[in-house]
């Protein structure tokens, strides 16, 4: 007897993780139109992850959909000794989402959809809370909104940075910075105009 050759399945690019699947029910004329949307995390674990939401007749088809689109919505994260380069407070619709790096051995501190979002980049030591909104597909969508406002590791790593790299982020913030206060400033000249 010949033994059955066993092809070996090829190894996934990227770690995928079903967070919701709601059904979603359509008045029409003809009667209720059922279908499903499924909000999808997918990562490879290594500071590479997307977030999909996306929605068809049926369970499958909207996974697949979700995937699909969360493969065009990739970011790519640096991380720092298992952790983010620094704290990020975001706000996205109702949801507020706070994010902060922790110590080796802490592990991930955080909630079901904040969770999914961290461990797909590859984050082992973090603290984050939701605020606001517990709208799944929301505070998703913020930590992953939260994670790609990050600045690059290597700049905002003290230990790391060079001294002209410390210069430049500090000359960009200012720059950023110096529109609002010129607008301030014009703001009070035309008060004090007003009232004379």
């Amino acid at each position: 007897m010949q033994k059955a050759k066993f092809e070996q399945k090829p190894e996934r690019e990227f770690e995928e993780k079903v967070i919701e699947i709601r059904r979603i029910s359509k008045k029409t004329k003809g009667g209720n139109k059922i279908s499903f949307s499924a909000l999808v995390v997918i990562g490879n674990n290594k500071g590479r992850a997307g977030v999909g939401l996306d929605k068809a007749a049926d369970v499958v088809s909207a996974i697949k959909k979700a995937i699909r689109k969360a493969k065009t919505n990739l970011v790519d994260l640096q991380i720092i000794n298992g952790t983010i380069a620094h704290e990020v407070l975001y706000k996205r619709g109702a949801a507020y989402i706070m994010l902060k790096p922790a110590p080796e051995g802490t592990g991930v501190i955080a909630g079901g959809s904040v969770r999914a979002v961290v461990e797909a980049f590859g984050i082992r030591n973090i603290v984050s809370k939701r605020m606001g909104t517990s709208n799944k597909p929301s505070n998703v969508y913020a930590t992953f909104e939260a994670l790609k406002t990050l600045k690059k590791a290597e700049i905002k790593a003290s230990q790391e940075a060079k001294p002209e790299a410390k210069k430049e982020l500090k000359e960009e913030i200012k720059a950023e910075k110096k529109p609002n206060s010129a607008k301030k400033a014009q703001k009070l000249n035309n008060n004090k105009i007003n009232k004379f």
